[in-house]
């Protein structure tokens, strides 16, 4: 008996796979068919075509934003367009409006959910049932339906959670501190590229000025090094004194190659950084020179004190410790029961029901009884993460400080060696003129006029090279003090606008900076060491 009782218990799956509807069949078959082509999927590599479309498409949209160059370009001229059309900080600008749209996001978690719901269930027959009495087991009621093969539902349902709520107010003030930081990057970067747009203006405009003669003294020292060696060869002059003189014109061509290496390049690197296309011709315009005075009128403890307020890096630090100390009210909010109330309106097309429109209500209160474990954990998360910003802090304290002395340093060095760079340059050109005369009474012979014009070339060309030094370590001052040479709105101004708002910005700067050394510190006072 039992084993037949067996039988029937495992014979009764078999029948009801047997006599299971086809529609259901065929349905779990498609369900296996699709979950086996899911498996076959296979690694697709990129194709010719496809890299030849992507260099295709980057290269039309390179410069799609940039306005045609119609004139010579200003140094201002050219800080408005890096600013405006250098990829990096349009990179920059667009981190930063994705920080905005976050935000924007961000408010809308504050709201209620709103949620549209409709359906459809269907049968393949009837659901129907019998019901039996518990006491005397007979069947009290023959079978019957109360629903319909195919109904339709749809509702409408307000819900407010209250401890979402308040995540969410948390999570939109990280956020807007998230847009702060995008902001304080975004100056960074400006700064950056304000430091390279100057260095790269000032070396490509002593390129245009000394290029050509740069070539044609290369020539010159080349025919001269000929004909030293026909002197050597011949010997009409003393070994020595023609192999010193080979050696200089050596020297002197080997500067020339990497002035002139080093010039041609930064034409390319101001190109760029304007998001010009390579090659592209364009011509600088020669700002008026002012004297070598230094621009720096501050001590250093001021330069200190001003570069800790207004540096980005340190104001993301700042940021970023607003955004962990919500990370504890969030922490708190997770401890907390969540209350959670509903309103809705509801259809069925069922057409047994009494009423097949109703409106739903209630309220609902659940506690993660588990955040209350994982509470002091989170917790010590925090902490670490505050002291890990604390330390942060310091470090990049120490490292401001020390790149405003740097700075500082650098800047009065660059200031000192212009001005005896232009000394030099100038004694160097007396003499040449002097040589020049000279030679043209036959009172000196021509090697003695080629090595001093190669020399005047040369100290003209160091001249042009330390100017373009002493632009940059300005602009590095202007950088590690924190001080913002260009105007805060960045987005919207034409070309023309923006390079006379960032001309009366450096006008100001300068009218601004006293002509002043650095006062000396308190250890170079009593050390007797002046700067």
């Amino acid at each position: 008996m039992k084993f037949n009782a067996v039988l029937a218990w495992l014979g009764k799956p078999i029948v009801m796979f047997v006599t299971f509807p086809k529609v259901i069949v065929v349905i779990g078959l498609i369900g296996l068919l699709i979950g086996s082509t899911g498996c076959a999927i296979t690694p697709v590599p990129l194709t010719s075509e496809d890299l030849e479309q992507r260099v295709q498409r980057d290269l039309s949209n390179l410069t799609q934003y940039q306005e045609p160059v119609s004139r010579p370009i200003t140094l201002y001229e050219a800080m408005a367009r890096a600013l405006r059309f250098n990829l990096e900080a349009r990179v920059q600008g667009l981190k930063e409006m994705v920080a905005h749209r976050q935000l924007d996001l961000a408010h809308y978690d504050l709201l209620p959910k709103l949620v549209a719901d409709a359906g459809y269930a269907g049968r393949s027959n009837f659901s129907g049932a019998s019901s039996r009495s518990l006491t005397t087991g007979q069947e009290s009621l023959e079978a019957s339906t109360s629903a319909e093969k195919s109904i339709y539902t749809s509702n409408l349902t307000l819900s407010w959670d209250v401890l979402d709520f308040g995540l969410s107010y948390v999570r939109a003030q990280q956020a807007s501190n998230d847009v702060l930081i995008a902001e304080e990057d975004k100056r960074r970067i400006a700064n950056r590229v304000i430091q390279e747009v100057r260095s790269a203006f000032w070396k490509a405009l002593g390129a245009e000025r000394v290029m050509g003669r740069l070539s044609f003294l290369d020539d010159w020292v080349s025919h001269a090094l000929s004909e030293a060696q026909i002197i050597r060869a011949r010997a009409l002059e003393t070994p020595l004194t023609s192999l010193q003189y080979e050696r200089e014109l050596l020297q002197a061509q080997q500067e020339i190659q990497q002035l002139h290496q080093d010039l041609s390049v930064s034409r390319i690197q101001l190109g760029e950084l304007m998001n010009l296309e390579p090659g592209e011709p364009y011509e600088l315009v020669q700002p008026k020179r002012t004297p070598p005075v230094s621009k720096v009128k501050e001590n250093l403890s001021e330069l200190e004190r001003q570069a800790l307020l207004n540096r980005p890096e340190l104001r993301t630090v700042d940021y970023q410790k607003r955004i962990n100390a919500n990370e504890t009210k969030v922490a708190i909010l997770e401890l907390l029961p969540s209350l959670n109330m509903y309103l809705g309106g509801n259809w069925d097309s069922n057409s047994f029901l009494f009423n097949q429109n109703w409106l739903s209500y209630g309220a609902k209160v659940s506690w993660n009884l588990m955040n209350v474990f994982r509470h002091p954990a989170r917790l010590q998360v925090i902490d670490a993460q505050k002291e890990v910003l604390d330390v942060q802090s310091l470090a990049l304290t120490m490292t401001i400080m020390t790149q405003v002395h740097v700075a500082v340093a650098q800047y009065e060095a660059a200031l000192e060696d212009v001005k005896l760079t232009q000394r030099y340059y100038e004694t160097q050109m007396k003499i040449a003129d002097h040589v020049h005369q000279s030679w043209s009474l036959n009172r000196l012979s021509e090697h003695m006029v080629i090595r001093e014009k190669v020399q005047g070339l040369l100290a003209e060309l160091r001249y042009e090279m330390a100017l373009a030094k002493l632009e940059m370590a300005y602009a590095n001052v202007l950088a590690a003090t924190g001080e913002d040479p260009f105007p805060v709105n960045l987005s919207d101004a034409e070309i023309d606008t923006l390079s006379q708002e960032l001309q009366q910005r450096w006008e100001w700067l300068s009218q601004h900076a006293k002509v002043s050394k650095i006062e000396p510190n308190r250890e170079q006072k009593e050390g007797g060491v002046q700067p």
